[in-house]
């Protein structure tokens, strides 16, 4: 197998409401509200009707990308066996992705993100993590890892305790890993730790600018190209309409970004170059054409709704 990715299996479940729905739920047009009591998600979702189910989270979207370009990977992610579980699951096959997780009843739900979206197109989102964000050691299978070529993390996942397990688990059985920051939030929450992955731990890292200026508290980007050519590992950067940038001690490579694109939505932008970067890598492209086609991944997502080529 090329690649295994171990992230937060979140299904998007996609609803249209009406502008009152959001403001009588307390939800922010355009926003993400992150919570963790299940009754207010039940009673959320006992009020909508249903138009779609996607298996996603960030390395899962990945994960799915990668498998559109002809790659055999998997996957492996916390879902209890319920409803939204067996749909998570259906939905990774059909995508060509194995999923390498024996699913059964959870105390928590299958982590769910409800997208609402409004007549004006707007998409608030709802997030209920569930079980998702409870993947332990033992949730990891350590020979499937041993036979892939990489494994992908995603800093999302990370926390204290058990994911940090299932994390040094999957570390420590991979043949080479690679882990994407995630998000400002994860990084500020996590600095040491991640600069600790960073630095010793990581054969690639995926960032956007404002993440590894964040980790490494840069006051300018030539900071950060000095510290990537320091710790001698490959860091990938997205730079928004800069670009992107590769660099490994003192090969340095950049790439300009795509110019006149329709945007209608960013959501899937980090994952998608992501999927095509790593796509590039694990079938032997040179530096350069890993980032073109990590940035014409993520140039054709942001030009549709939501993180998944249909």
């Amino acid at each position: 197998m090329k690649i295994i990715g171990i992230g937060n299996a979140i299904i998007d479940v996609i609803c249209k409401v009406d502008n009152e729905f959001i403001s009588a739920n307390s939800l922010t047009k355009g926003n993400m509200k992150l919570t963790f009591d299940e009754n207010e998600f039940k009673g959320l979702l006992s009020n909508l009707k249903i138009e779609k189910t996607i298996s996603g989270g960030s390395v899962a979207n990945s994960i799915v990308g990668l498998s559109q370009l002809g790659n055999k990977v998997g996957f492996i992610g916390k879902i209890s066996d319920d409803t939204f579980g067996q749909k998570y699951e259906a939905g990774l096959k059909t995508e060509k992705v194995e999923y390498i997780y024996t699913k059964k009843k959870e105390n928590l739900p299958t982590g769910t993100c409800l997208i609402l979206i409004t007549p004006d197109s707007e998409r608030t989102m709802f997030t209920f993590l569930g079980t998702a964000g409870k993947i332990n050691d033992n949730d990891v299978n350590a020979n499937a890892i041993k036979n892939s070529e990489m494994t992908f993390l995603e800093g999302y996942l990370w926390d204290e305790g058990e994911p940090k397990k299932a994390f040094d688990k999957a570390i420590e059985n991979s043949n080479k890993v690679a882990m994407t920051l995630s998000d400002k939030f994860c990084v500020d929450r996590h600095k040491n730790h991640f600069l600790e992955l960073v630095k010793n731990k990581l054969d690639i890292t995926f960032s956007n600018e404002e993440e590894i200026m964040s980790l490494i508290d840069a006051k300018n980007f030539n900071e950060v190209v000095a510290f990537a050519k320091e710790i001698d590992r490959l860091l990938v950067i997205t730079r928004g309409e800069k670009g992107a940038i590769s660099i490994k001690g003192n090969d340095v490579v950049e790439v300009e970004a795509k110019k006149n694109l329709n945007i209608v939505d960013l959501t899937g932008a980090g994952d998608l170059f992501a999927a095509g970067y790593l796509h590039g890598f694990v079938n032997n492209f040179a530096q350069k054409e890993c980032l073109e086609k990590g940035t014409e991944m993520s140039s054709k997502i942001i030009q549709q709704i939501g993180a998944r080529f249909t």
